[in-house]
């Protein structure tokens, strides 16, 4: 039987990244993220849409790096005000 892409996918729960506190979190409200938690995402988040704007020509992952760059803006406004990130 040959390997196909679905024998090895993972689960969210199976991976680890600084990344967690933001994508195991409802969309909206739930616990808020500290200023700590904001400092733990913001650099593998910057690093990210860093890496995607490389050769980037597709509209709808420009967006997506534009909107990762938005939220990384407000992780630091957490981070220099020393606020929590709320979701409402």
């Amino acid at each position: 039987m040959r390997s196909t892409d679905l024998d090895t996918r993972r689960l969210w729960s199976e991976v680890s990244t600084v990344l967690e506190p933001l994508l195991d979190h409802p969309d909206d409200g739930g616990d808020d993220l500290t200023p700590a938690d904001c400092g733990v995402i913001l650099p593998r988040l910057e690093a990210i849409a860093f890496d995607w704007t490389e050769g980037c020509r597709d509209a709808l992952l420009r967006q997506h790096v534009e909107d990762a760059r938005r939220l990384a803006g407000v992780l630091r406004l957490c981070i220099e005000k020393r606020v929590p990130l709320l979701f409402l």
